[in-house]
């Protein structure tokens, strides 16, 4: 099963939270000439399933393909599901996380709040799929901690913790976030 995912980081994450599938699981970015699929989608549910549908037309092997976006209470529900791209076309997850909190700066204590959406769709020929959707509610911190993880993983703390998600092993993570909430429902599927 190919996943849909250009990011090392990210295939590396999913790969590990997978390890009881009973299935190969092989990153988008082996296959020469893959192609770039514009998420233009106007919810994580259509970007996911468009990844997963084209990149399982262009290998012929069912795909799994997710789609993540952050909704920011304060910011009324930016960067949505532009999280990944919210300091503009090529920007680096450092882009991202400076111009969050470059936008927060005002945004007091108490008011940060945040959601971590993860949609996975698994795509089979012949337009057979699943979707599913994990979910953490947590919190924007005023600065970066921790050194582990990507993206927004410096400043998300999820609700009931003291640790942003950088802080944390791998393992913890994938217990508690968004895409492993996601996960557990993928291997459960693929184990039905």
């Amino acid at each position: 099963m190919v996943i849909a995912t250009h990011n090392r980081d990210k295939f590396t994450e999913m790969k590990k939270a997978l390890f009881a599938a009973p299935w190969e699981f092989i990153p988008a970015f082996s296959f020469p000439g893959v192609p770039d699929v514009v998420e233009d989608g106007k919810t994580l549910e259509e970007n996911s399933l468009k990844k997963a549908r084209e990149l399982s037309k262009f290998t012929n092997l069912p795909t799994l393909a997710d789609d993540t976006g952050l909704f920011v209470e304060a910011l009324f529900g930016d960067p949505g599901i532009f999280a990944a791209r919210y300091a503009g076309e090529g920007c680096s997850y450092e882009d991202n996380v400076n111009k969050l909190l470059r936008v927060m700066n005002n945004v007091r204590e108490g008011a940060r709040k945040a959601i971590f959406r993860t949609v996975i769709t698994i795509y089979f020929q012949d337009n057979n799929f699943k979707s599913v959707v994990g979910e953490v509610e947590g919190h924007i911190t005023f600065a970066p901690r921790g050194e582990n993880g990507f993206g927004y993983d410096p400043v998300f703390c999820p609700e009931g913790f003291t640790k942003v998600f950088s802080e944390m092993s791998l393992d913890e993570k994938n217990k508690i976030s968004h895409r492993g909430k996601a996960i557990k429902a993928v291997l459960k599927y693929l184990k039905d």
